[in-house]
C-alpha cells in the first residue's frame, strides 16, 4: 500500500499465494489493540483460524462484532464457525446470525433474502473498511470438499478486498455494520433510512441494496453513451434485466467487454449467446485449476472520465431485489488503475510473480 493513500487494494487469484486475501484479514485482526474495534458483515465464513483470531482479539479487549448469514445458499456452510464463535469462549453478544424468511416464489425456486455483503472494518492501526467480493469461506485444513466444489475455492480464485480509508466512509460503513448487528434486517428493511442512504465521499459513493432507490449500477450505465468503453467482470449474470442494459449499451455505440465466470450455472450459455449476438466482446475466465472468478466490477471510460464500480453485487434477480449488498462507484484514478491492471491479467490469463511479503507496506494490485 502506498503511504498516504486513501485506499488499500488487494486482489487474490491463481497468481497469488493460496489464502492471500484471508491473510490480509488476519494481519488486520492481529493489529487491533485492546480498546479497539472490529466490525464484520459477511455471507460465507468457514475459516476456523480467522474465527480463532477474532476470539483472541475479543479476549485481549477488542470490541468484536460479527454479523453473519445464518443459512446461506449452502445452508450448513457457516455452522462450524457459528458454533465456535458462540461456544464456551464465545463472542457473547458480539455474534449476530441473520436468517431472513423467504417470500412467495414459483415452484422449485427459492426466493430468500441473504446477507450477501462483505464488509470488514478495523479501528487500528488506522481506521479502514474493506468491501469487495471475498468471503473467508475456506479452511487451511479443508475437510468439506463438497462445500468447496459447490461454492468454489475462494482462497485461490479471483477475488478482491478494497480498503477505504477516508474517515467519512469508514465511519458510515462501521455505523452500517453496527446497525445490522443491533437490529437484524427483515423483509421491510428496504424501506428503512439505513437501506436508502447514500454515503458520499471525496471521490467514492457507497450504495446499499435492497432499497427503494433505482439500482445504482443500472442507473449509471443507462447514462453511458456512444464512444464509451465499458468493461465488466462478472461472476454471475442471470437476469434478463441486466442483459438488456448491457445490450442497450452496445446498441448505443459503447464498446462493451465482459469477462465472466466459467461456470455455466452462474453465467448461462443463453446469456453468453445473447450478449455475443449484440456485438459484445465476451470471454470466460480460464485457469488450469478451475478456480472461480468471483470478481464483481465495472470499468467505464467516457469523455476523458474514468469510473470504477465494485462491491458484492451480482447480475441476478436475488441480488437486484432481495439480497443485502454494498456497491461503490468511484472516479479515483488509483482505484481505476488497479482494476485496469487486474482486468489485463484476467484478459490474458497471464501469471505474475507472487509477492514475497504479505506486509502492510505492499499494495497488491
Amino acid at each position: 500500500m502506498q503511504m498516504g493513500s486513501a485506499y488499500e487494494i488487494y486482489f487474490g487469484g491463481p497468481d497469488r499465494s493460496a489464502g492471500y486475501l484471508r491473510n490480509v484479514l488476519a494481519r488486520h485482526i492481529a493489529a487491533v489493540p485492546a480498546g479497539g474495534a472490529i466490525d464484520w458483515v459477511t455471507y460465507y465464513f468457514r475459516d476456523l483460524e480467522l474465527a480463532r483470531a477474532l476470539l483472541q482479539a475479543h479476549r485481549r479487549g477488542v470490541r468484536v462484532r460479527v454479523c453473519l448469514a445464518g443459512k446461506p445458499r449452502v445452508s450448513d456452510a457457516n455452522d462450524e464457525v457459528i458454533a465456535m464463535l458462540s461456544g464456551p469462549e464465545s463472542l457473547g453478544d458480539g455474534l449476530r446470525t441473520v436468517t431472513m424468511a423467504g417470500i412467495p416464489s414459483p415452484r422449485k425456486r427459492a426466493w430468500k433474502p441473504q446477507l450477501h455483503e462483505k464488509l470488514y472494518c478495523f479501528s487500528h492501526p488506522q481506521p479502514v473498511a474493506f468491501i469487495g467480493s471475498f468471503n473467508p469461506s475456506g479452511n487451511q485444513l479443508e475437510e468439506r470438499t463438497d462445500i468447496i466444489r459447490e461454492i468454489g475455492d475462494q482462497d485461490q480464485g479471483h477475488n478482491m478486498l478494497i480498503g477505504l480509508r477516508e474517515p467519512l466512509l469508514v465511519e458510515q460503513l462501521v455505523q452500517h455494520a453496527q446497525q445490522l448487528h443491533q437490529k437484524p434486517p427483515g423483509l421491510l428493511y428496504r424501506f428503512s433510512a439505513n437501506a436508502n442512504r447514500i454515503i458520499k465521499g471525496i471521490d467514492t459513493t457507497i450504495h446499499f441494496l435492497p432499497s427503494m432507490r433505482p439500482h445504482p449500477v443500472m442507473q449509471f450505465l443507462r447514462q453511458v453513451g456512444k464512444g464509451a468503453h465499458v468493461r465488466i467482470a462478472a461472476s454471475h449474470i442471470r437476469t434478463k434485466r441486466a442483459v438488456d442494459v448491457m445490450v442497450e449499451l452496445a446498441k448505443r455505440g459503447a464498446m462493451v467487454e465482459i469477462i465472466a465466470e466459467p461456470t455455466l450455472r452462474r453465467v448461462t450459455p443463453g446469456v453468453e449467446q445473447h450478449l455475443i449476438a449484440a456485438g459484445i466482446r465476451f470471454k470466460r475466465s480460464k485457469n488450469d485449476d478451475n478456480f472461480p472468478m468471483h470478481l464483481k466490477f465495472v470499468l467505464v471510460e467516457e469523455r476523458n472520465q474514468n469510473w470504477s464500480i465494485f462491491g458484492s453485487f451480482n447480475w441476478t434477480n436475488p441480488s437486484f431485489w432481495l439480497n443485502h449488498e454494498i456497491i461503490a462507484i468511484s472516479n479515483n484514478p488509483q482505484v481505476f488503475g488497479a482494476f485496469s491492471d487486474r482486468w489485463r491479467i484476467l484478459e490474458n490469463n497471464q501469471a505474475i510473480t507472487p509477492p514475497t511479503s504479505d506486509g502492510f507496506s505492499l499494495m497488491a494490485v
